[in-house]
């Protein structure tokens, strides 16, 4: 009964049921109705709508009737304004909500775009939790943006639309990731991302072999086929198990961090001489291990020498574990 009271339109509800009861057993023992006279009555009474009466009743019937309308006026009075509160409240509630997140994606830039928070999505933003980037998903379902509200920035509505991938920054945005289910779906969206934005790296997923080509030429950057990896992947387990699950184990993250990072080398520069692999001395200082090295040509450098000269725009792969890899972004302040 306590938690009954802590809401005021429950206490509402609770004493309309209270009056609605008074009503009935009141004209079934005072005027002797029937039940069904008595909750007819008492209906007629409280909504005041002017209905005659079953038969006369006698003077103890018309009092009772008398404070039984006083009663309920006060009564349905209080609950009907509970209750609008209540309604104008929860949408007034809503409005400021989606106002708070606009003006928080407003404030956004080079964040990533997620559209759709479906599997690949849900995964998606847990792997950016993991790595602290900003980022705005755009979902259509009410219900799963109700589930997820408060730690994620949603954008209600279709991602096809111009003005929902607006609302999610794309202009501003490093990147977006189309993990839509249906590959025609994906393609729009990447063909009106493309539009808005000539230098965002667009990543999308793909159903079929054939829809790859088609959203490589409608502008995106790569094309993810889900379906393939999760196949090739379980195939790998069986031929070199080992080597797939220390791979695994590489890129998994405990605690927000990584065994892997991507590092541009001008976040080096002023702080040390990067000149070369050598000058840098990673190892040494942090414990880290670079297995690589992108040109900034986009070419790949596995397992680079020592004295591999590095240009400002490139990035050095590393490996180590994650308290090698805070030791690293704490010494350059990365990240």
């Amino acid at each position: 009964m306590i938690k009954l009271f802590r809401s005021k339109i429950y206490l509402a509800f609770f004493l309309m049921w209270i009056v609605l009861l008074i009503g009935v057993f009141g004209y079934r023992f005072i005027s002797d109705y029937s039940w069904i006279d008595a909750l007819y009555m008492t209906i007629i009474t409280v909504t005041t709508v002017g209905f005659s009466e079953v038969r006369p009743m006698g003077p103890e019937g018309k009092v009772f009737t008398v404070l039984l309308i006083v009663i309920s006026v006060f009564v349905f009075g209080f609950a009907i304004s509970i209750i609008t509160e209540y309604i104008l409240s929860r949408n007034s509630l809503q409005t400021l909500k989606k106002k708070k997140v606009q003006n928080m994606i407003k404030n956004l830039s080079g964040h990533v775009v997620v559209c759709g928070f479906g599997r690949n999505g849900m995964q998606a933003v847990e792997r950016l939790k993991a790595y602290r980037r900003n980022f705005v998903v755009i979902e259509r379902d009410k219900e799963i943006i109700d589930k997820h509200d408060g730690d994620i920035l949603f954008v209600e509505g279709d991602a096809n639309d111009d003005d929902v991938l607006r609302s999610a920054g794309v202009e501003r945005a490093k990147y977006l990731i189309a993990t839509l289910p249906e590959d025609a779906t994906n393609l729009f969206v990447v063909l009106s991302a493309r539009q808005m934005n000539k230098q965002m790296t667009i990543i999308s997923r793909a159903s079929l072999v054939t829809s790859q080509k088609k959203l490589l030429l409608a502008g995106a950057d790569k094309v993810i086929m889900p379906d393939k990896i999760g196949g090739d992947h379980m195939a790998s387990l069986v031929v070199m198990p080992d080597l797939i699950t220390f791979m695994d184990k590489l890129s998994m993250e405990g605690e927000h961090t990584t065994n892997l990072e991507e590092i541009e080398i001008k976040d080096f520069i002023g702080q040390v001489d990067c000149s070369s692999l050598r000058d840098l001395d990673l190892r040494r200082k942090t414990g880290c291990t670079i297995i690589g090295y992108i040109d900034p040509n986009g070419n790949y450098i596995i397992n680079p020498e020592a004295d591999l000269e590095l240009k400002p725009k490139g990035k050095v792969i590393v490996l180590g574990r994650p308290e090698q890899i805070n030791k690293l972004n704490q010494m350059f302040k990365l990240g």
